[in-house]
């Protein structure tokens, strides 16, 4: 029985970078083993198994043949006469093929240590065209090693446009599709995951809402990129610039889907995609089975984006009303996450990236001064029911014209 490190532990050790997952390979090793020395078994489709101590995942060495469509399509095979190169040639990346022994010793079959240093994506075998999934992750790898400077091999390039074109994508379940898709916004380059997925026509297959802005023009006056789906890519890399939050990179991408409807008679204007935009992304959200988190801050992005950015010629009840509608009395924190959406829109522009956005500034005095408005002073005014919230709202009215006054006068 041998026990080799393997795939991501070995790629991001070699590369200097922090990897958080341990995968063990097995050679020369059987279910019953592993179970007398105390392993415990969790894997439904092929023998993995969690340590007893570390709860690392260990799986016996197994090959794999295509037997149906999909990435669930495949009858593993697995015995004690499976070799370690055996078990490698199925994965999906040079570079994630490899494997390392308890005394370091790097067992590299496929020359990903190779692609490592000249920083390329390629895939071991032509099996990889068995596992639709393959395409997303390989758009996932590029937008987590894009700050390395890696880019994907021409051939595995075609391979995923061929496994796109041909329809497999479809076989993808929402979950999966979703779980890729928030592995990437933990990258440092989640455009990357985007624009690579565009590139091999898989966007359309997986996310055709966002596919669907490629190519739809915006006033160049606003929009000095024009494409609204080149603008998504850009508003993408702010926000990943701007925050690590998931949820606030999610809105941001999701922010602009209402223009992927607008009529093309209206072009290049699109006065209601802050309306259209709502349903798309409920929509989409249902499909990919996006956690409520994520779908509650894109529907507010969506709905406001365009008021905040209008900040300056809002008047202090418009203010107000656009808080309370966030529910920010409750959620102190979403305002920021809003206004962080906001501004990634607003620098995802073509030659705006460094512009300021005193938009956030003017939002936050106006919430600052509203939650000053002290309620307990209104009851002892002797309002009553109803008439405390109607006081309150009066009173938080006043405050944000005070402090708007009192910033602009400043």
């Amino acid at each position: 029985m041998q026990v080799y490190l393997v795939g991501g532990a070995v790629r991001d050790q070699l590369l200097g970078i922090d990897s958080y997952d341990k995968d063990w390979v097995v050679i020369g090793a059987t279910p019953e083993r592993m179970l007398a020395q105390g392993y415990t078994a969790v894997g439904k489709d092929f023998p993995v198994f969690l340590h007893p101590k570390s709860k690392e995942e260990y799986a016996l060495a197994r090959t794999e043949r295509k037997s149906g469509a999909g990435y669930t399509g495949f009858e593993c095979f697995f015995d004690q006469s499976v070799t370690l190169e055996e078990d490698l040639i199925r994965r999906d990346l040079t570079i994630n093929a490899m494997a390392m022994d308890d005394n370091g010793t790097l067992y590299d079959p496929y020359g990903g240590q190779r692609d490592l240093d000249a920083k390329v994506l390629r895939h071991v075998s032509d099996a990889f065209t068995e596992d639709p999934l393959r395409v997303l992750r390989v758009a996932r790898f590029a937008a987590k090693l894009a700050p390395l400077g890696f880019t994907i091999a021409q051939e595995t390039v075609q391979l995923m446009r061929d496994m796109s074109d041909s329809g497999e994508l479809s076989t993808l379940t929402p979950e999966r599709v979703w779980q890729e898709w928030h592995k990437s916004l933990s990258t440092p380059n989640p455009e990357v995951f985007l624009s690579v997925l565009r590139d091999c026509g898989a966007l359309v297959a997986v996310l055709p809402e966002i596919d669907a802005l490629f190519g739809v023009p915006q006033p160049e006056k606003w929009h000095p990129e024009i494409d609204t789906g080149i603008h998504t890519l850009m508003v993408a890399e702010q926000a990943a610039k701007l925050s690590t939050s998931l949820p606030v990179r999610f809105a941001a991408q999701v922010h602009d889907l209402g223009k992927g409807v607008t009529p093309e008679s209206e072009w290049p204007s699109h006065k209601m995609h802050c309306h259209t935009g709502l349903k798309l992304i409920k929509a989409l959200c249902e499909r990919v089975r996006v956690p409520n988190e994520f779908r509650d801050l894109a529907l507010m992005v969506c709905e406001q984006h365009s008021n905040i950015h209008r900040a300056a010629e809002l008047k202090p009840q418009t203010m107000i009303k656009i808080l309370n509608k966030f529910d920010v009395w409750r959620k102190a924190d979403r305002l920021q996450d809003i206004l962080l959406c906001c501004q990634a829109d607003h620098a995802g522009r073509k030659g705006l990236e460094e512009q300021p956005y005193p938009q956030a500034t003017l939002f936050t005095r106006a919430y600052q001064a509203a939650t000053a408005v002290d309620v307990q002073a209104i009851i002892q005014d002797g309002f009553k029911g109803p008439a405390i919230r109607d006081e309150q709202e009066k009173r938080r009215i006043e405050a944000v014209r005070i402090a708007l006054n009192n910033l602009n006068s400043g």
